[in-house]
């Protein structure tokens, strides 16, 4: 059995976008109602933690130093001890109601990233990829929630859930002109016990996918069967990433925003951020070009 450990006590309102920083061994995350921006060092367990402006969903390392930060209204430079820069791309400036939502970089530094509107539930999200001249181009439209962003190790395969469609997708990807196609339905998690959320890509090309309202993490090999679940003792379970020296820690967000007063007195630990060991390692999170 995968021990389930409790990395740090965050208690965060809507913990997401976990990412592994090699060059200095912490872990960044968010907390996207609170909202925050959040740091693990790995060698102290020291928890720092920096309010931000604005709702924030996903963030992304750069190979200057520093992150991106997507938030509300648009992308914005963030350095590693929480400072907001200027803004750099606002794609959507015709859907007030949208903000961002989770986000990735390919391997050739370019930021996929999506939107959501925040007022209701209804399909007027999308995909965006942000090139290192911060030029953004609508790569899908017509999504309601977009997570789950990941790619292969071969960089020949995207992958994308519509979180409240319960559907995981995979695309063909071309790393080399960044363009997606052949969108096919990988996971149907309709009639599961949760809905999917922010994953986590190992060395071995297998996808794993946090389950929100599920309370698991869940592995799937390459023809998206099921090959582990990972129970954790809360339900709202948002991302997950590969972190530690060797890679071979999966650091796992959760959230307690929208639990009742009888939920959250059954799930204490609601919020936290969670580690285990799972027997296989990640891989380095690519980092924005620009």
């Amino acid at each position: 059995m995968t021990t389930v450990e409790i990395a740090a006590p965050a208690q965060n309102l809507l913990g997401e976008s976990p990412i592994w920083c090699e060059r200095t061994g912490r872990l960044f995350w968010v907390d996207g109602r609170a909202p925050a921006f959040l740091s693990l060092d790995s060698a102290t367990g020291a928890v720092a933690s920096h309010a931000m402006p604005e709702t924030i969903g996903s963030i992304c390392l750069t190979e200057t130093g520093g992150l991106l930060a997507a938030m509300t209204s648009g992308v914005f430079r963030l350095s590693m001890d929480g400072a907001v820069g200027a803004r750099v791309a606002a794609p959507q400036p015709n859907h007030p109601d949208n903000r961002f939502n989770d986000g990735r970089c390919d391997r050739h530094g370019r930021f996929w990233v999506g939107t959501l509107n925040d007022r209701e539930r209804v399909a007027t999200g999308a995909l965006w990829r942000i090139d290192a001249d911060f030029s953004a181009t609508l790569m899908q439209s017509e999504i309601i929630v977009p997570n789950s962003l990941a790619f292969s190790p071969d960089n020949r395969r995207m992958y994308m859930s519509d979180t409240y469609r319960h559907e995981i997708y995979a695309f063909d990807f071309d790393i080399d002109d960044g363009t997606i196609r052949n969108k096919t339905l990988f996971s149907d998690l309709k009639g599961g016990p949760g809905r999917p959320d922010g994953s986590a890509m190992d060395a071995e090309g297998c996808l794993w996918n946090a389950e929100y309202a599920g309370g698991r993490v869940v592995r799937y090999t390459p023809d998206g069967g099921v090959d582990r679940v990972i129970e954790l003792p809360v339900s709202q379970v948002t991302c997950c990433a590969f972190g530690g020296v060797g890679l071979d820690e999966l650091y796992i967000t959760t959230a307690r925003q929208r639990l009742s007063p009888e939920q959250l007195a059954a799930e204490p630990l609601a919020g936290n951020l969670f580690v285990v060991r799972p027997g296989v390692r990640g891989l380095p999170e690519a980092r924005f070009a620009g």
